[in-house]
């Protein structure tokens, strides 16, 4: 009676203030702050720190105010951030086993589904990655190796600069082909004509997608999945851009069962389509048709985007370092000349060469913030408790750029990869592909496709900019960092 004769004191007015109340109270018990977590700015009821931007020059000065280790509010999850070598070496070597597990990343997560290659985790994970590296370690070694298939795109891509007569292009799509295809070779057994309509529009799908996938407004649907997939918004551009991408890659797999030989293996749909028969009896592998199309992706993606990224921030440096360019080209002349193709057997003998391009990848900041981790396990980290299913980002930004690891961290400098007699140097700090069990499973191709690329256009020609069109130095932040679009002259030696 009691209890009725106090509800009976509400009007609609006060009912809106209890349930706000009510609503506040179970969001601070929900979201308490785990004892000995790492530090973090104040963050809003319900919404969290969502008017916090994610881009790695925010996360930079975070780090500089809560130290190495913090932490951010996305509405109720807490995401902490490691910056600087000594924490993500830590991390990502030092604690090899404690944050190597995705979460689920819901911006993503409509395409990928959690199986795969990038966004699995356990057994899936496990045997999934294994199968692509032994398949990428077959086909490197194979007949018509990966060096094999670089170089004649080399070809391909030299013709397609020298087809321009001097004069200014934009370099985006023909770098972003050229990359796509060698990666499409290993998947598709097959490469595309700069002129293939379809497969550039699949390279534009997927560049959108990277640049729109850093925006706040994106990144607001991984906050709030279950409302904000009701508004419009840029996470509708990329759902509908993955779906069309994916209806190709579906396509293409579709070819492939056709006139698919078990006795012999093209590429990697064949030898996946094989594998799926052997894997019957183990279904929690994930070798099936669905998880193949989220595979290729995965693959599609780890062998252009960060390579083809690179080559156009490697053009840009060339034309604001013409002195750097012409120090290439002579170490080309030298070692290889103008008789033959470059090798991977030349850069060894070519280390300044491979220093320009080590810089480019360092002061291109391709991935600034890596992929999100997940601790796999209840971790200390330097001083601090992070329970197990926390999310984890690592900004490699901050390794790239650690001031007590590169002695002129905002300056272009080769020299940063030279020891006092030019020969070429390794860095610990250098980790544009991160470290540990998540390292790019593309790396070892990127590295291949950087050194011939690279080295094939400086054999061939000269770079210089459209006249009073410098390109800039700055770049455009979205899921990577890239350059903004610029025009190159190449002009033939």
């Amino acid at each position: 009676m009691i209890l009725l004769a106090v509800l009976d004191c509400f009007d609609v007015k006060g009912w809106l203030v209890f349930i706000f109340v009510f609503l506040l109270v179970v969001d601070i018990v929900r979201n308490r702050t785990p004892t000995n977590f790492p530090p973090g700015p104040w963050s809003v009821p319900f919404l969290g720190n969502v008017f916090t931007g994610l881009d790695f020059k925010t996360i930079d000065k975070m780090a500089k105010d809560y130290g190495p280790v913090f932490s951010l509010r996305r509405g109720s999850d807490r995401v902490v951030f490691i910056s600087g070598y000594k924490m993500v070496k830590e991390a990502l070597v030092n604690q090899l086993d404690s944050f190597y597990d995705r979460p689920i990343v819901p911006l993503f997560h409509v395409t990928f589904k959690g199986i795969g290659i990038t966004l699995s985790n356990g057994h899936m994970w496990k045997n999934q990655r294994k199968f692509a590296h032994t398949h990428l370690r077959y086909f490197g070694e194979g007949k018509k190796g990966l060096e094999h298939y670089i170089q004649l795109e080399s070809n391909f891509l030299c013709e397609a600069f020298r087809e321009e007569q001097g004069g200014g292009f934009n370099p985006h799509y023909i770098l972003n082909n050229a990359v796509g295809n060698i990666i499409s070779c290993v998947v598709f057994g097959h490469r595309f004509e700069y002129s293939d309509e379809t497969f550039q529009k699949v390279l534009r799908l997927d560049n959108e997608v990277v640049i729109l996938s850093g925006s706040a407004r994106a990144q607001l649907y991984d906050a709030f999945p279950h409302i904000m997939k009701y508004l419009p918004g840029p996470h509708q551009t990329i759902h509908s851009n993955y779906q069309q991408i994916t209806d190709f890659l579906q396509a293409e797999i579709e070819k492939h069962q056709e006139d698919w030989d078990p006795e012999d293996p093209r590429d990697y749909i064949d030898t996946y389509l094989t594998e799926i028969d052997k894997r019957k009896e183990d279904p929690k592998a994930g070798f099936n048709t669905e998880t193949l199309v989220v595979c290729t992706l995965d693959l599609i993606e780890a062998g252009m985007e960060s390579a083809a990224t690179t080559l156009r921030w490697v053009l840009v440096y060339m034309m604001n370092y013409p002195e750097i360019q012409e120090k290439v080209q002579a170490e080309i002349d030298r070692v290889i000349g103008q008789s033959r193709q470059p090798t991977m057997a030349d850069r060894p003998n070519m280390p300044f060469t491979d220093a320009v391009i080590h810089e480019t990848q360092r002061i291109g900041n391709i991935l600034p913030l890596g992929f999100p981790k997940m601790a796999s396990k209840d971790t200390k980290l330097g001083e601090y408790f992070i329970p197990k299913g926390t999310v984890v980002n690592t900004n490699l930004s901050s390794v790239l750029f650690d001031k007590d690891e590169w002695e002129t961290p905002n300056t272009f400098n080769p020299e940063h990869f030279l020891d006092s007699e030019g020969q070429f140097r390794r860095r610990d700090a250098f980790l544009p592909f991160s470290a540990g069990k998540r390292a790019c499973v593309g790396e070892h191709l990127a590295r291949m496709e950087l050194f011939l690329f690279f080295s094939s256009l400086l054999q061939r020609f000269s770079l210089s900019p459209v006249s009073g069109a410098m390109p800039s130095l700055d770049g455009v932040l979205g899921f990577t960092h890239s350059p903004a679009e610029f025009l190159v002259r190449a002009l033939p030696r």
